[in-house]
């Protein structure tokens, strides 16, 4: 561990400009190459224009640097109305001098017909840009607008021209460029050129679309060489970065009531752990949801937030149903002690759910956050990525010090196909199977504690009762006289088994 934090201490001194954009500089270590350029590549509709606009709003507002934003594309009252969307008041921005916007129409008919190209006319254009608000932030979008056309040579001179003169001019740069059949990709100019290069993509899977982020390169710092997935909302870029921060994790020894006494008594008496990760798993009809709501009431009764995510039921519906148990949550939702999450687990896929949810985490700080069920979105993937997404977002969690219940359903007649197939169980520090059982030739539902790291719990399995007055644990009930039966039973089966070796080996 203290190898990672002096990587990360020396790396820190490498000069680095923040983005702002929520995961990207957790990805990059700090953000990009300050006083250098980036190149930003992607296919058409993945967010490169959205990203670089956000890079330069966001060094106004949040680090008073001015930026420069150069389209080739697109013009300026286009660019003002499209980011009114994302909730960028470019007008103020430009009212207070603090960005400069600008639209080059370049006529690639008359450069071709003339065979002159030349880029001292960009040059005199962005020096005046910068020198009209004092900017430290740049941004040119496209490049294949700019060099649209030309032969290698001339884009390998000119592009490197580019580059060199933007790093005299010490601003932090952002140049974007598409990826494909461009010239860019095609002769692999970012290799010799940029210090920094952001490859964006956007891809369909079973009909979901997401958003993915990958930092190809980048001179001299540490950065995260993983796909990261991110989306584009009202707010802007929010970028996950899977990574793991199990290193960070504070174990401490801090309980929280589960909300059943029962359930505390079987967990050493005092509930679960503080920041730990809890799994309840069971088949359909055994009382996971209504488990999960007890530990919800529990907890926004002592006045902590709870984050109920439902993949499952609508929050009214919950409500409703866990009324008839005794547990009123309303008042709860109404004081913000409670708050719901719901989405239908195929709207998008897990990484965009984790987002979202993480989101709302940064927002409204929960003590606990319960998700229900965790299975109903295993269908976006295979088993190993489930269980790595499920493994850092736990991890994530732990950090903040929050506790999360996941429930699981398990499949009706395939008990032994549970949640551990998904490696969940293995990851989670406490793990509780509901379901029902034969007792005295009647089903009921029972649970047991199959695990719980670090305290001692009971390994007996309860009767598990829900009524009006809410959920309570009793011990199972045995006749003993049908126990002494089905001893003598079996005692006669062993004896008639012997028996029956005896007289094989007799005639032997």
């Amino acid at each position: 561990m203290k190898k990672q934090n002096k990587s990360k201490s020396s790396n820190s001194k490498f000069p680095k400009t923040p983005t702002g954009v929520y995961g990207l500089d957790e990805i990059t270590y700090g953000g990009l190459p300050k006083n250098r350029p980036t190149l930003l590549l992607g296919n058409t509709g993945c967010g490169k224009t959205i990203l670089g606009m956000e890079f330069i709003v966001n060094g106004i507002v949040k680090y008073d640097e001015p930026g420069v934003f150069i389209a080739f594309e697109e013009k300026k009252e286009e660019l003002i109305l499209n980011a009114k969307s994302l909730g960028y008041d470019l007008d103020k921005h430009l009212g207070n001098n603090k960005i400069f916007l600008d639209a080059v129409n370049l006529d690639h008919n008359e450069i071709v017909s003339t065979g002159r190209y030349d880029i001292e006319g960009l040059f005199v254009r962005i020096q005046h840009a910068i020198g009209m608000v004092g900017a430290k932030r740049v941004v040119l979008d496209s490049l294949d607008t700019l060099f649209y056309g030309f032969d290698y040579e001339i884009l390998r001179t000119e592009f490197k021209r580019l580059f060199s003169w933007l790093k005299e001019k010490k601003v932090t740069a952002i140049i974007t460029a598409e990826m494909g059949d461009t010239f860019l990709s095609r002769h692999g100019l970012e290799e010799y050129v940029a210090d920094c290069v952001i490859v964006l993509d956007n891809r369909v899977v079973n009909q979901i679309s997401t958003r993915r982020l990958r930092i190809a390169k980048y001179r001299g710092s540490l950065h995260g060489n993983n796909e990261y997935p991110f989306v584009i909302d009202e707010r802007g870029i929010t970028v996950f970065p899977i990574i793991s921060e199990a290193y960070q994790q504070i174990s401490g020894s801090e309980r929280i009531s589960s909300g059943i006494s029962d359930l505390d008594d079987m967990l050493g008496k005092k509930g679960f752990f503080m920041g730990s990760s809890i799994l309840i798993s069971g088949t359909a009809g055994t009382g996971k949801t209504s488990i999960a709501a007890s530990f919800a009431y529990a907890v926004c009764k002592s006045r902590k937030k709870c984050l109920f995510c439902a993949f499952e039921e609508a929050p009214n519906q919950v409500i409703r149903n866990m009324r008839s148990i005794g547990f009123h949550l309303e008042p709860f939702i109404r004081s913000g002690m409670l708050t719901f999450y719901y989405s239908r687990p195929t709207l998008q896929n897990l990484e965009l759910h984790f987002i979202a949810i993480k989101k709302i985490i940064t927002e409204i700080k929960p003590t606990v956050v319960i998700l229900d069920p965790i299975t109903n979105l295993m269908t976006e993937g295979p088993n190993s990525d489930v269980r790595s997404m499920l493994t850092r977002f736990v991890d994530f969690l732990k950090t903040q010090q929050i506790t999360v219940m996941f429930t699981a359903a398990i499949t009706v007649g395939s008990i032994e196909r549970n949640p551990s197939d998904e490696g969940i169980s293995s990851m989670v520090d406490t793990w509780m199977m509901v379901q029902d059982i034969e007792v005295d030739g009647e089903r009921t539902r029972s649970l047991c504690v199959m695990k719980s790291r670090g305290m001692v719990h009971s390994s007996k399995v309860r009767r598990f009762n829900i009524s009006a007055k809410g959920i309570s644990l009793h011990p199972i009930a045995i006749d003993k006289d049908k126990l002494k039966g089905n001893v003598k039973r079996r005692a006669k089966e062993h004896q008639n088994l012997a028996t029956s070796k005896e007289s094989a080996r007799e005639l032997l």
